[in-house]
């Protein structure tokens, strides 16, 4: 299969074909959010059916039991808790759904929503994910995660849970072992910004809570907010980072199999003829169902038999107590009356009769501890398999983030020792040479300058940003309010303080320009960048002379001291 396929999802206001990379959905991270009805999951649908159609496997989380249409013409599995489910399963199967999923090619519907205990639920998901982190690790295949309802697992505003981990762990790591996540919302807000800020292509749907439309206004720009609000069923604004264009208006086509989470209507409810996978893909699963409730069956034998030892223990030390009682009665009887061959004709064989009672003691006594040490060495067993797998987990996040600590510092040296002579394309299409001069002062300051490689049509040399200058732009960013109003824009961007700074003095230096060639100086996506200058200009920091254009706003020009022409 090529890396260049593409899927077409529907199409733009003059009625061309919206294609999607085939490649960059399933590694990517991507996020569809729309209020309920807006089109959203039928969004998640069309993807899952064009990807089906073209042979790439995928799972998805249910969460409202409404993603089964897809059998209609699709063989997937379809496992839950719920009688209508191709297989009932639960925690102990997650290593057996990552295994089908990823290497036999089956696609899954993992649907959550029919387990009355959620803990279950929960575990189920976090174990599932896991297992395909772990197993990607080693395939490195192209594989998509789609997952309703996120903001349950990722809220804002409250904690993030173990599976909320385990899925942001994904949409920042992922990418790189060939697993992608499709988070679904229906209220941005709610969904953790650290998910959404992740993601390289989104869909909006309508929305129109302020809330949701703020989160709009940051992401993209403040007049989305207002536009996203009136668009209609099945409308959405697209980013994605693999194309020059920032936002399309896209018409998402209608889904073609059958649509499980409509709203019931009057008209008689007619289920479609699902396909179905194979008996012996059922019975695998099946037979791990069956396995442990041998095991738990097997436990709750040993527990019942163990308990009723104990009964029978406790009822012979009764009787052992009450004939110790007969026989100290006996005996003073005895004693009392001098005639020891009465007592022994009155009570025969009492002695015989207490060592009895004593041996069957001993062996129920004996039995019980047995039972017990089995039991217990079971429980050995486990805790000691735990310690490992905890160890191992330990030992492989160390080495993960020693490999990552390693590439980050492989790619700084890479930075560092680039010569000036490099290739167009090394470090960006409009990269320009520099080197580096030295100003006067008793302390060292340095500027930059592009080369002068006798291209330039008018055989001048480049301008040159004096260190004065520079130093000027970086005592300013420290004032207090501008530095509080640049670290406020970089927060809630997607872009760091750092890239902050340097598109200000990009700006500063070149005056006006468009966001993607913003985005080419600073080496950084042209929709992160523009959440970054949205942002800025948010806190006063940048102006929009035009449409799509930003330049430095005037009281920080005016600040440095740099007239409009130079600026």
């Amino acid at each position: 299969m090529s890396e260049q396929r593409e899927i077409v999802v529907g199409e733009t206001e003059d009625g061309h074909d919206v294609t999607l990379p085939v490649i960059e959905i399933l590694t990517g991270r991507g996020f569809a959010t729309g209020k309920s009805g807006s089109g959203k999951s039928n969004t998640a649908s069309v993807v899952a059916e064009e990807l089906l159609e073209a042979g790439y496997p995928l799972l998805v989380v249910d969460t409202d039991g409404e993603y089964y249409g897809l059998k209609e013409e699709y063989e997937m599995l379809h496992a839950g808790a719920d009688e209508e489910c191709d297989i009932q399963i639960g925690p102990e199967h997650a290593e057996q759904m990552a295994s089908i999923a990823l290497e036999e090619n089956v696609p899954v519907i993992l649907d959550v929503s029919g387990y009355l205990d959620e803990d279950v639920a929960d575990e189920l998901l976090r174990e599932t994910a896991r297992q395909l982190f772990v197993k990607e690790k080693k395939l490195k295949k192209p594989f998509l995660l789609v997952v309703e309802e996120v903001h349950e697992y990722i809220p804002e505003g409250g904690g993030v849970g173990e599976t909320g981990k385990m899925l942001i762990k994904i949409s920042k790591r992922g990418r790189k072992h060939g697993l992608g996540i499709l988070g679904i919302s229906q209220r941005p807000a709610d969904v953790k910004k650290d998910f959404i800020t992740q993601a390289n292509w989104l869909v909006w749907h309508r929305l129109t809570w302020d809330n949701d439309t703020k989160v709009v206004g940051r992401i993209i720009d403040s007049e989305y907010a207002e536009r996203v609000s009136e668009l209609d069923d099945g409308q959405a604004y697209v980013q994605t980072d693999w194309t020059d264009v920032g936002v399309r208006k896209v018409q998402f086509r209608r889904k073609r199999t059958f649509d499980a989470g409509a709203t019931p209507g009057l008209d008689d409810f007619e289920r479609p003829e699902l396909k179905s996978v194979s008996d012996a893909l059922v019975g695998d699963l099946q037979e791990i169902s069956e396995r442990k409730q041998r095991e738990e069956s097997q436990i709750e034998q040993l527990e019942a038999e163990l308990e009723k030892r104990d009964s029978r223990i406790e009822d012979l030390k009764d009787e052992l107590a009450s004939a110790r009682d007969v026989s100290d009665a006996a005996r003073q009887m005895a004693e009392a009356l001098s005639e020891p061959e009465t007592v022994q004709s009155q009570l025969p064989g009492s002695n015989e009769e207490l060592r009895r009672l004593h041996d069957e003691v001993v062996s129920l006594e004996d039995e019980r501890d047995e039972l017990r040490a089995k039991l217990d060495e079971r429980d050995d067993e486990i805790a000691d398999l735990e310690r490992q797998l905890a160890d191992l987990e330990s030992e492989l996040a160390d080495r993960e983030e020693r490999i990552e600590t390693l590439e980050g510092e492989l790619e700084w040296l890479r930075q560092s020792f680039r010569e000036p002579e490099s290739e167009p394309g090394e470090r960006g299409a409009n990269a320009e040479s520099t080197e580096i001069l030295q100003a006067g002062g008793d302390e060292l300051e340095f500027g930059y300058t592009p080369v002068d490689d006798g291209s330039a049509a008018d055989g001048k040399e480049g301008e040159l940003v004096v260190a004065d200058e520079q130093q000027s732009l970086e005592e300013l960013l420290e004032m207090p309010g501008v530095r509080e109003s640049v670290e406020r824009a970089a927060a809630d961007s997607r872009c760091s303080e750092a890239t902050a700074r340097e598109v200000i003095a990009v700006l500063v230096r070149e005056g006006p320009l468009r966001t993607d060639a913003v985005a080419a100086r600073v080496d950084r996506s042209a929709v992160a960048v523009q959440s970054l200058l949205s942002e800025l200009r948010t806190e006063a920091i940048l102006d929009r002379p035009d449409e799509r254009t930003y330049a430095v706003g005037d009281d920080v020009l005016s600040a440095l001291a740099i007239d409009d022409e130079r600026a």
